[in-house]
């Protein structure tokens, strides 16, 4: 089974957003939502998304803007699929010319939409580095993904599936700090399960990555979440 989308829709009509919501979630998409172009740059920088449908015309910062200001300061390439009824061929090259991957005008079929959601997410998932490398001396971190492989200071590291997965996801996040419901959603989508389950596996991650070290290199930051300090 695939892991779900998590999508950010960005679009000021409550109506439209209504609508996607009620045939992605039937995909298993999990969704957040903004209504304004502020609030779309505030989510799309602190969370997680494996895409995101931009409406242009919004209040405060139009989607021309938003689309700007996650190329500029976003630590990822996040895809971005610009939702519109501005269909001339200049307002598409404006829009791909601020970085959107995509465009779909307005009327739209869910079903193509929901399609170019999924092609955008694998297509960036194809082009995530096999293997993840951060830090020197001691705190040298190398991941790879294909061989499953972890080594800190040139020393190889066995890791339980699930630590495996946290790492890479601190990895991948790095300098960010991941809150703990964005860890959640990453390692299991929306099926229920409880802080203790986290827990638990970040005690062996960090068993495994810091115990033999004498400087940790996994931080809990008290009131956000975690992130490497390499």
């Amino acid at each position: 089974m695939s892991k779900p989308l998590k999508l950010l829709i960005v679009e000021d009509s409550v109506a439209i957003s209504q609508n996607i919501a009620t045939y992605f979630e039937q995909q298993d998409a999990i969704l957040d939502f903004a209504y304004d172009g502020e609030q779309a740059c505030q989510l799309a920088l602190s969370e997680y998304y494996d895409g995101i449908v931009l409406d242009i015309a919004l209040p405060k910062l139009d989607g021309l803007g938003v689309c700007k200001v996650l190329r500029e300061q976003a630590n990822r390439h996040i895809p971005i699929i610009m939702l519109t009824a501005r269909d001339t061929l200049e307002d598409k090259l404006t829009g791909f010319g601020q970085g959107a991957d995509d465009y779909l005008t307005k009327p739209f079929a869910l079903e193509e939409l929901w399609v170019r959601c999924q092609a955008l997410a694998s297509r960036q998932a194809q082009h995530l580095p096999k293997t993840l490398t951060l830090g020197s001396g001691t705190k040298a971190i190398c991941l790879n993904a294909e061989r499953q492989a972890v080594k800190r200071n040139g020393q190889d590291i066995h890791l339980q599936p699930i630590a495996f997965q946290i790492l890479k996801c601190l990895m991948e996040a790095h300098p960010r700090a991941l809150t703990r419901s964005e860890l959640c959603d990453k390692l299991w989508g929306d099926e229920p399960t409880n802080s203790d389950a986290l827990r638990s596996h970040l005690y062996q991650l960090r068993k495994a990555i810091d115990k033999p070290f004498e400087e940790p290199i996994i931080n809990t930051i008290h009131g956000v979440g975690f992130s490497l300090s390499v």
